[in-house]
C-alpha cells in the first residue's frame, strides 16, 4: 500500500473529526480555547489517532472510521497535544519551536500554555465518556477510558516524562533508558492501538497481539526520535535539533551510538511486524505504519 496516501487520507479524516468535536473559541473562555486550538491545529502527523483507526480496521473492517472510533481518536490527539505543550515549557524542555511554529507558551505565556494543556487533557475524557458520541456499551467504554488514563498517567506517559527529566545529566543503566522510552512515548501509542481494537470488539488473543505490536512500535518511534534529534536539522524536524545532547537527555544514540541505535530501531519494527502474523490484509495499514515509523524523517 502507499503509506503516504494512506496517512494523508486518514489525517484528513481525523482533522474533520477534530473540527467537529473541538470547542469553538468564543464566549467568556475564548482566549483559553484559542490557546487550546492553536496547538491542536498546528499540524502534526496525527499518528496516535491513525493507529487507533488502523487497529480497529485490523479486527473489524466494518468499524473503520466509525462513530465509535473517531471520538476516541480525537481524545488521543488532545492528550498528545497537551503533552507537547507541557513538554515545551521552560520548566521542562524549554523549546520555542514545535512543528515549525512558535510553541504555545511563546504566544500565550506560561500560565496560558499550562492551562491550554490542562484543558486538552481534561476535554479528552469528556470525549471518551460522552454517551452522545459513539455507540459503545458502558463496560467497553469504561475499559477504554481506563486504558487511556493509565497510558497517559503516572505509570505511563507522565511517569516516563518525570523519569526523563530526573535522568538528565546523570549516569543511568539501560533499564532506565528503556523504561523512559516505553512510557514517555510508547505507553500512549500502545494505548491508542488497544483502544481502537477494544472499540471494534477484538478478541483477547487479538488484543494480546496488538499490544505486542504497540509496545514495539512505540519503542521504535522514540528510538527514531532520538536518532533524528542527533542527525536531522531544525528545518527538517520543525523543532530545535540537537536539544537532547544539549540537555544531557537519556537517549539511545548517547548510550549506543548512531549505527547501533538504527539497528535497535529496526529490530523493534521487526518484532512489531512479527506480532501481526495472525492477522490478514486488514492489518496491512498497521504493517505499513511500522515501516513508516522506521523510515520517517521528522
Amino acid at each position: 500500500m502507499n503509506i503516504k496516501t494512506y496517512l494523508s487520507n486518514q489525517k484528513a479524516v481525523v482533522e474533520r473529526a477534530l473540527e467537529q468535536y473541538m470547542l469553538v473559541a468564543d464566549g467568556p473562555f475564548a482566549a483559553h480555547l484559542e490557546a487550546m486550538r492553536y496547538s491542536l491545529f498546528a499540524g502534526g502527523k496525527r499518528l496516535r489517532p491513525i493507529l487507533c483507526l488502523a487497529a480497529g480496521q485490523a479486527v473489524s473492517a466494518e468499524t473503520d472510521n466509525s462513530e465509535n472510533l473517531l471520538p476516541i481518536a480525537c481524545a488521543l490527539e488532545c492528550i498528545h497535544t497537551y503533552s507537547l505543550i507541557h513538554d515545551d515549557l521552560p520548566a521542562m524542555d524549554d523549546d520555542d519551536l514545535r512543528r515549525g511554529k512558535a510553541t504555545n507558551h511563546v504566544l500565550y505565556g506560561e500560565a496560558g500554555a499550562i492551562l491550554a494543556g490542562d484543558g486538552l487533557l481534561t476535554y479528552a475524557f469528556d470525549l471518551l465518556s460522552n454517551e452522545r458520541l459513539g455507540n459503545l456499551d458502558a463496560a467497553r467504554r469504561l475499559k477504554i477510558i481506563n486504558i487511556i488514563a493509565r497510558a497517559a498517567g503516572p505509570e505511563g506517559m507522565v511517569g516516563g516524562q518525570a523519569l526523563d527529566i530526573a535522568s538528565e545529566n546523570t549516569s543511568y543503566p539501560f533499564e532506565v533508558l528503556q523504561t523512559i522510552h516505553r512510557n514517555k512515548t510508547g505507553a500512549l501509542i500502545t494505548g491508542s492501538i488497544q483502544a481502537g481494537a477494544i472499540a471494534s470488539h477484538c478478541s483477547e488473543d487479538e488484543l494480546r497481539q496488538l499490544t505486542a505490536y504497540g509496545d514495539n512500535v512505540g519503542l521504535a518511534f522514540q528510538i527514531i526520535d532520538d536518532l533524528l534529534d542527533a542527525t536531522a536539522t531544525t528545518e527538517e524536524l520543525g523543532k530545535t535539533a540537537g536539544s537532547d545532547e544539549e540537555r544531557g537527555k537519556a537517549t539511545y544514540p548517547a548510550y549506543f551510538g548512531i549505527e547501533k541505535t538504527r539497528s535497535l530501531a529496526r529490530q523493534a519494527v521487526d518484532r512489531a511486524l512479527e506480532s501481526l502474523t495472525g492477522f490478514d490484509n486488514q492489518a496491512e495499514p498497521l504493517r505499513a505504519l511500522a515501516r513508516y515509523i522506521y523510515t520517517r524523517g521528522n
